[in-house]
């Protein structure tokens, strides 16, 4: 038997997974409950290839942690065999609570906690099961070991989750103005007083890795078709949620039922060992499957909106600098209202605002930093030559009226 799993995988090429510990997080259901549920939602509907999921993009993470790590051990920063090992499952694990469609189900079926949260739930019941193998790398993931850099590699301005991921979505949509020199920038990594620098050889890589990220964002993660997707689908479930409240008998797979029908909270995952079930047992599936079936609902609303989404007939969307008056937005639910024949309380559920504010660095924060051949440190809003520090650290907000075609 050889001591690796290979795994092909279209934007790395060949992935290898040692037997053991990381091959068994791997193959865990918790695991492999991601391969049921894309990494971009429903991105889809603009960009049809985008059609990855979040299993694909956890491999594809966990293969640049270990060529990263490989990296740096050559340049002589000291790793553990564990401690490597432990680095490796935590990526593997990092986006291990994601619910489907992103955070959708954060603003509609549960109230109080996040995915990340949830990810580490679901870490401590795979450490339980492999009798604490797990506790460094979760130390790790929460930051509470002494090596930062390791952490740092997970989550920062520059983990193995963002290489990836910039990467493989711009790969799947087609959208090549993001596709970043990953491998450079891993090269480029190295160790100054327990924080991950760039060596000045890497500079123009992280130009373009921070240039290729603000396009994604706005030309992908947050188009407005995307968007005004996202309001749909959010409405949908809001109106299924308020009618569960309310007695009216929904068709729902028995883990969406569980969030349809009783008020979700954080105290609920923390007290109720269900709670936790319910939403492993949650995928891509459980919402396309309520939402096909909903398309016949006797409730109009709920009806309308559902076949919106499985019929891609989309809201109109219009991306504004200001925030639409609350003049305008009544004249547009009154009209909204008498086109549809509801009442005009629930054409909100017909139209809407989302305000989306975004920087794409932020200096204060977990900055970039440079490292000379002299030993000096920039931060790379100083180092650069080309980025605009304005630009860069500038909070963008724009408003999003999303409402029913007329």
């Amino acid at each position: 038997m050889t001591d690796s799993k290979i795994i092909n995988d279209p934007v790395f090429g060949f992935i290898k997974v040692p037997r053991g510990l990381l091959l068994d997080i791997v193959r865990h259901p918790l695991l492999q409950r991601l391969a049921r549920i894309k990494q971009l939602g429903l991105t889809q509907e603009v960009y049809p290839g985008a059609q990855h999921t979040r299993f694909q993009h956890s491999l594809g993470a966990f293969h640049l942690m270990s060529e990263a790590l490989i990296s740096l051990r050559q340049k002589g920063v000291f790793v553990f065999d564990s401690e490597a090992e432990a680095v490796q499952a935590a990526i593997l694990m990092h986006d291990i609570g994601h619910a489907p469609f992103s955070h959708v189900l954060e603003n509609t079926l549960i109230s109080g906690i996040t995915h990340e949260e949830i990810s580490l739930m679901m870490m401590d019941r795979i450490n339980r099961e492999m009798h604490g193998a797990l506790n460094l790398a979760i130390s790790i993931f929460k930051n509470e070991y002494p090596k930062s850099f390791l952490h740092q590699l997970i989550s920062s301005q520059l983990d193995m989750d963002r290489l990836d991921y910039l990467r493989r979505d711009s790969f799947f949509t087609g959208v090549t103005e993001g596709n970043i020199g990953s491998a450079r920038i891993i090269k480029m990594l190295n160790v100054v007083d327990d924080a991950l620098v760039v060596e000045s050889n890497g500079i123009y890589s992280i130009e373009n890795f921070l240039t290729s990220r603000r396009l994604m964002y706005w030309q992908v993660y947050l188009h407005k078709t995307t968007v005004g997707c996202e309001h749909i689908l959010i409405n949908a479930l809001r109106r299924a949620k308020q009618l569960a409240r309310t007695g009216t008998e929904l068709f729902a797979s028995p883990a969406l039922r569980y969030f349809l029908y009783d008020d979700i909270t954080a105290r609920s995952f923390h007290t109720h060992a269900e709670a936790l079930d319910n939403y492993i047992a949650l995928d891509d599936n459980d919402i396309w499957s309520a939402l096909k079936v909903w398309q016949q609902h006797d409730d109009r609303i709920l009806a309308r909106l559902s076949s919106n989404i499985v019929n891609r007939r989309l809201f109109k969307v219009e991306v504004r600098e200001e925030e639409p008056t609350a003049g305008e937005m009544t004249r547009l639910k009154e009209q909204i209202a008498a086109r549809y024949g509801v009442s005009l309380a629930d054409s909100s559920y017909l139209v809407g605002v989302d305000r989306v504010q975004k920087d794409m660095y932020n200096p204060f924060d977990d900055h970039i930093s440079i490292l000379y051949k002299d030993g000096t440190l920039r931060d790379i809003t100083e180092a650069s030559e080309i980025l605009n520090i304005e630009l860069l650290s500038k909070k963008i907000c724009k408003y999003y009226l999303c409402y029913q075609r007329f």
